[in-house]
């Protein structure tokens, strides 16, 4: 997508060309979001039963954490690069899966920990509680210990959400990456407005998504409202 120029000696900021852009820049706002929030998703569809495993059996922790290191070590570009031939470049469609699919694998090296230090932070006298009223393995688990790890796992999203709906930027070199591509817009033509706008909106999106999770955080814990009243 190009937008259009804006003339030498121009302002630092060109508010009419935010005005004339609107729907362009919501446009990229919505997909930079989808590009940036699926991976969370699917990293925690991914994170809770491996971490429930992890806990269950202890060995199989280090090595899924180091694989789970080793991912997120690895360069973002060359993961993208990788997937290119089967899922395509561009923006939209199956080709978003090139940038969807290492975000979400990047995501496990923090959703993962904290998956496990939050099944981990359950106190054995509350699983003896629970076990002794009844409860069997899997309700034990979704209505007792899922629910007190609420705050560790969601501490544990907040930062891979934030790291993520930064990183995806980086997808503007492919044809992709949401606002990044205001980045490449403003720089090759020394405009600073859409650089500014793109780094004001990026930041917007960080803080709103994080206010999210913390109300959800909050929503999911009902007790420790109360406790703190």
């Amino acid at each position: 997508m190009i937008l259009s120029a804006a003339a030498d000696g121009e302002p630092f900021i060109r508010w009419d060309w935010i005005g004339n852009h609107a729907g362009q820049l919501t446009d990229l706002t919505v997909h930079h979001l989808k590009l940036a929030l699926l991976p969370i998703l699917f990293g925690l569809v991914i994170a809770i039963p491996l971490g429930v495993m992890c806990v269950r059996w202890r060995w199989l922790y280090p090595p899924t954490l180091g694989i789970a290191n080793i991912l997120y070590g690895a360069p973002s570009l060359a993961f993208f690069m990788l997937l290119i031939p089967y899922f395509g470049i561009g923006s939209g469609g199956k080709a978003d899966f090139t940038i969807i699919v290492p975000m979400t694998l990047f995501s496990l090296s923090v959703l993962v920990p904290n998956v496990v230090d939050g099944l981990r932070s359950v106190p054995d006298p509350v699983r003896q509680a629970a076990t002794a009223m009844g409860f069997g393995t899997l309700r034990r688990l979704v209505q007792v210990e899922l629910p007190i790890a609420v705050p560790v796992v969601i501490a544990g999203a907040r930062v891979a959400t934030v790291a993520s709906i930064s990183l995806v930027s980086v997808g503007v070199l492919i044809g992709n990456g949401g606002l990044g591509q205001l980045f490449i817009d403003g720089y090759s033509r020394d405009f600073t407005t859409p650089l500014v706008v793109s780094c004001v909106l990026i930041i917007g999106l960080a803080l709103v998504s994080d206010g999210v999770l913390v109300a959800a955080q909050r929503l999911l814990t009902p007790w420790a409202r109360r406790r703190t009243r």
